[in-house]
């Protein structure tokens, strides 16, 4: 008899073993890609007919694309702190790269609010949560927010350091250290690295695939600039040399893909595909779009956004429904059944979109910038002014209708961006309700979230 039961108790243990792999096992894999500088016009299923994105395109279509997909911030190092917290720019101090008195001091009107350049440890990173629940996780390029991502969540870091970009893509990378690796063009070399992650992993696994491409130095691959210098241009983009950058991320990113369809991961593996701002105005243009990377017009903060997920995402679907890098982290937590009620997010999560349970409400999205960034080139850009790319001040966006304010001057610009995408035709003026009604939901923001409303007068401002 004690014999028997032994037995049952064997098998019943064995039975619930079992079950807890299998769940384990069927835990999808993450693929996030954040290729940095990426406009949302520089890849073809976007519209552009002068880059050549093939794999990137491929892919798209088998997932749903976001037409109004934004990141939280127009440069690199702000958005980069929203998607890995889930959390607005007041939240973490990060608003700019370095120091946020950038541009000559007498053009300066106010003293900008200090910037926070290390991400702060108290924060719950989305790579420590998926760790915490049984994910391998690696970080592949570029990651801009400490020193090094393996003190924040990573298994694995492929050349991420605090460093914004490389010195050159070409070896030796100077500010870029990938152990064993100083041969391959940096972009080639990343993803060769990657490879062997996903050849060698075991178990389910989170990958924060952030090329430093196409961020300058722009250096073409030389094998590719023939064709794009005899390319006619295509609606203000016309830059054979970064083209070749784009589209020897996009031969990559193919690589990425083939892997995971080769070892059979490609099933159950979600792939977020986006950027991390917009594209820089002067290397590329993004019309009808306004401005470019540091702006806060859509140029700079309007993104090409995509979920793949085979079987689960139904393949050629789009979306306009506007959605934020923020939405990314409670998304994956979602995707991976995992509780975030205790890390206070302040994105959506946007399954309910994608997996066909209906929709998200109706919200407000948000952008804050109490600080100076100067112009990339003085005598062409779309800027509010030729000095500044962001002079201090606060978006909101709720529905087709976008507000900008600025602190300097209390000066707003209100656009309807269902008429007027390029924001050229200020209504400030002309719809005095809906200016009263936007500015309303940004003063809210501002006490919710503690944002700091610079307003001290810079004595070496000159008029």
């Amino acid at each position: 008899m004690g014999n028997k039961i032994s037995r049952f108790i064997l098998i019943l243990c064995w039975i619930c073993f079992s079950i807890s792999l299998q769940a384990f096992q069927q835990k999808p894999n993450i693929i996030l890609i954040n290729v940095d500088d990426m406009g949302w016009k520089d890849v073809g299923f976007m519209g552009s007919e002068f880059y050549e994105t093939p794999n990137i395109d491929q892919l798209a279509g088998q997932g749903i694309i976001f037409t109004n997909g934004y990141a939280a911030a127009a440069n690199c190092a702000p958005s980069r702190a929203c998607l890995m917290t889930g959390k607005w720019a007041p939240r973490h101090g990060i608003y700019t790269v370095a120091s946020s008195e950038r541009g000559n001091s007498k053009h300066r009107k106010i003293i900008p609010t200090k910037n926070t350049t290390t991400l702060a440890r108290t924060h719950q990173l989305l790579p420590e949560v998926l760790q915490k629940n049984g994910y391998a996780t690696c970080h592949a390029g570029k990651w801009h927010l400490s020193d090094n991502p393996l003190e924040y969540g990573f298994d694995v870091n492929i050349g991420g350091g605090h460093n914004g970009h490389p010195s050159s893509y070409y070896p030796p990378y100077k500010n870029v250290s990938i152990e064993e690796g100083n041969s391959k063009h940096l972009t080639d070399l990343v993803m060769e690295k990657t490879l062997t992650f996903v050849d060698t992993i075991n178990r389910p696994f989170f990958l924060y695939y952030a090329p430093y491409a196409v961020h300058t130095p722009i250096q073409p691959i030389d094998n590719l600039l023939d064709k794009y210098q005899n390319k006619p241009a295509f609606n203000g983009q016309n830059n054979p040399e970064y083209a070749t950058m784009v589209e020897n991320l996009d031969r990559n990113i193919g690589l990425l893909v083939s892997k995971l369809k080769k070892k059979g991961l490609f099933k159950n593996t979600l792939i977020v595909f986006t950027s991390d701002n917009g594209g820089l105005y002067g290397i590329t243009q993004q019309k009808p779009l306004r401005a470019g990377k540091g702006s806060y017009y859509e140029g700079g903060i309007r993104e090409p956004f995509l979920f793949v997920w085979k079987d689960k995402i139904a393949p050629n679907t789009s979306s306009d429904i506007p959605i934020t890098n923020l939405d990314i982290y409670p998304t994956l937590l979602s995707i991976a059944n995992i509780p975030n009620a205790d890390i206070g997010l302040d994105g959506t999560s946007l399954t309910p979109i994608f997996m066909g349970k209906g929709a998200i409400e109706e919200r407000a999205l948000y952008w804050h910038f109490p600080i100076y960034l100067q112009a990339y080139d003085v005598e062409n850009n779309e800027n509010r002014d030729a000095l500044f790319r962001t002079r201090p001040g606060s978006v909101v966006r709720y529905g087709d209708w976008k507000l900008h304010y600025y602190f300097e001057n209390n000066d707003m610009e209100l656009y309807d961006l269902a008429n007027d995408i390029g924001e050229r035709n200020n209504l400030v003026l002309t719809e005095s309700e809906k200016t009263k009604e936007m500015l309303g939901y940004l003063k809210t923001w501002w006490d919710e979230t503690g944002a700091p409303i610079p307003q001290t007068p810079n004595p070496e401002y000159q008029d």
